[in-house]
Formats: C-alpha cells, structure tokens, sequence
C-alpha cells in the first residue's frame, strides 16, 4: 500500500475523520497525564478506559461495514473473531502474571491450579512473549475466518442462511469456552491482569497509551478499508454486492473476493478485540454471546452503511448511549431501546445518519449546480426551447 494510494483513496470527509481521531488520540491522554485532578479540561482515568472501549468497538463497526456496506455479507458472528482476538491477549497477559497470582504458580495460571492441572496446554506455549500473542491476533480469527469462508463461498450460501451461519458459528465456541476443560477459564474468563510489556495495566500511563494505540489501529484500519473500497478491488466488491451473479457471469471468481474480505476483516475485529481486553480488564465467553454481534451490526445500520465513517461513528453514539441509560433506573429497558432505535432508523433514515446526511447533501450540491448552469445560461441569452414554437 503506497502512500499514492493512501492519498488518492482519502476525500475531504475522510481527511476529516483521520485528524479528529489523532487529535483525539493526543489530546485526550495528555489531558489525562499533564492537567491536576479537578481542572475542567481534565480526563479522569476511567473515562480514558471507557473511551478505549468505544474505539475498539469502533474497529470492530468498520470491519462489519467492511463486509456488509462494500460487500453485502451480512455477519451475525463477528464477535466470534472479536473474542478470540480477545482471548489471544488474555492469554499473553495472563502468563505475565507468573508467582504474583493468588496460589502463586509461575507457569500454571490460578484457574488452571484450582482445577488441579499439573501442567500448560500445549496450545499455552508461547504465549509468554508478546510476539507470539500479537501472531495469533491475527492468525487464529483470520485462520477461523478463511476456512469458514472458503466452504461458505465455495457453496455459495448467501443471504440470511450466510447469516444464520455465521450466529450459529459463534454460539458453538461460546459454548465451547464456557467449559472449563477447554483451558480458558471457562465460564469466569481471564482476568486479573497485572502487566502488558512489563508495565502496569492499570497505571495512568499505560491506559493513556493503550487508548493512544487504539486511535492509531482506527486510523490504520480505516485508512485500509478506505485504499480497498476506492480502488478496482472496491468496485469489485460492490458489484459482487449489487449484482453477484452478473458479476460471477462477467468472469470474476466472486468467491476469492469474499473470502479475501471476509478474512481481512476478521483480522481487522481481532486486532479490535485484542485491545479491547487490557483496558477492559477480563474477557470471558460473554463476548461470544450473539446478541453482541447483532449489536454490531445495529452500530453499523444505525451510523450508515457502505460509508466506514458511519460504521464508526455508529459505534461510539450507541455505545455511549447504553452506557447513559443502563446506568440509571431505565438500565432494564435498554434492549427494547435499541431495538426501538433500530426499527426507527430502518424506517426513518435507511441509510444511517452518515449516510442521510451524504445522501442529503449531494442532492442540495446538485440542486445548486443545476440553478448555476441555468443561471449561466440566461446570462448567455440562451434559454430553455419552446415546445410551443
């Protein structure tokens, strides 16, 4: 990826979008690390976390619209690669702990002591060293992703049996990590993290630079998902989406562009879920749940669809709005909430709030150029033809 690619795929809005994360990304930790508590311009540690949260979820919004918006591949199993990602740290983060855990084992994590095993899973190994966690990120939900895509593809399953799919993917692995022979810690997860890089997770510093980082792996992944979607590979993808069997008809192997973006963009929710956990604290078979990926997807439609900027935007506006109304006396009526907000943005603004605001500028930018070239016209003495003549 050039940067010649970079910039030509980048349009006014976009442009916008990457500045307002970097700043985001700066501001927001050194007002954390350099203001005295109690100044008005202050970030309270916790809010850094929670913001983390909400760009990681962010991540996660753009690799659903990734797929869905670009590609029409309606994913209801997209926490699935979020979790395992998430699990991938957890696991590094846990062996960081080593003889500082409660029963005091360097090698065994205290879960696995309480259960009486008397040595490491195999599939442990390694996960000692950042690399190797940071390796398996990516490669177990993109190894996960490529092989279901390609018997999915290859079948051609399409539609809401796609989607069926994919929920019922993720509801086999949360069944799966929720028991505890399985060697993550079933149904209590990983927790009690102490250190990342030799640093304390929860130091005010280390949470200022892991939200740091998840600004730049938005910006990273958005600039990604931008240099795909303007380019001929983009215009594939749309066409697979708009029109597939014309497309496979016009000689394209449909199948290997589905499976390239399916894999990509559960790289991309890896990478997401990975840095979710350290500012989180815990990852446990509840982010399998697939009601987690519906939710997602709500982000998606609710921000706007096919726009990556939307997807994002989605994500924050009602992540920040769960947070606000489940933490009062309306927290038992969230699920009907965002399912009233969902059935009200399909009915009022189908194509998200990104998406209704691109669609109504462009008509007001084209109403304009009509009354310019008509204006420009009478100055020129030329008019509109009488049909009566």
């Amino acid at each position: 990826m050039t940067p010649h690619i970079l910039t030509r795929s980048l349009d006014r809005a976009a442009t916008a979008f990457v500045l307002l994360v970097a700043a985001v990304g700066v501001l927001i930790p050194l007002s954390n690390l350099l203001l005295p508590q109690g100044s008005m311009f202050q970030v309270p540690t916790y809010l850094v976390a929670l913001w983390g949260k909400y760009v990681c979820y962010a991540i996660l919004a753009l690799s659903i619209d990734l797929i869905w918006g670009y590609c029409g591949i309606l994913s209801l199993g997209h926490g699935a690669f979020f979790a395992l990602g998430g699990y991938a740290m957890g696991m590094y983060l846990m062996r960081q702990i080593g003889s500082r855990g409660v029963y005091g084992n360097p090698i065994l994590p205290d879960f696995m002591v309480f259960l009486n095993w008397d040595k490491l899973p195999w599939y442990w190994y390694g996960f000692d060293k950042f690399w190797v966690a940071a390796l398996m990120v990516l490669l177990v939900p993109g190894l996960l992703a490529f092989c279901f895509g390609w018997l999915a593809f290859r079948s051609r399953v399409t539609g809401v049996y796609l989607s069926i799919i994919t929920q019922a993917m993720t509801y086999a692995l949360l069944l799966a990590f929720f028991r505890n022979d399985f060697g993550f810690g079933g149904n209590n997860g990983l927790t009690d993290f102490k250190d990342i890089l030799g640093f304390n997770v929860q130091a005010e510093g280390t949470r200022a630079a892991l939200f740091l980082l998840s600004c730049l792996a938005l910006i990273i992944a958005f600039l990604i998902c931008r240099a795909i979607v303007t380019s001929k590979l983009g215009k594939v993808l749309i066409a697979v989406r708009d029109a597939e069997s014309r497309t496979r008809f016009l000689g394209y192997r449909v199948e290997s562009y589905k499976l390239f973006v399916f894999t990509l963009s559960a790289c991309m929710a890896g990478v997401a879920g990975a840095l979710y956990v350290p500012q989180v604290g815990i990852i446990n078979p509840s982010e399998f749940a697939p009601g987690n990926s519906i939710e997602a997807v709500i982000w998606v439609a609710v921000g706007g669809r096919g726009t990556l900027v939307g997807a994002a935007l989605g994500a924050v506006v009602v992540n920040y709005a769960k947070t606000f109304f489940t933490s009062g006396p309306l927290a038992p009526y969230w699920l009907f909430m965002l399912g009233a907000l969902f059935i009200l943005v399909t009915l009022l603004l189908p194509k998200g709030i990104v998406g209704t605001v691109n669609s109504w500028w462009e008509t007001r930018r084209s109403a304009a150029l009509a009354a310019d070239r008509d204006s420009a016209a009478r100055e020129d003495g030329v008019g509109a033809p009488n049909l009566a003549e």
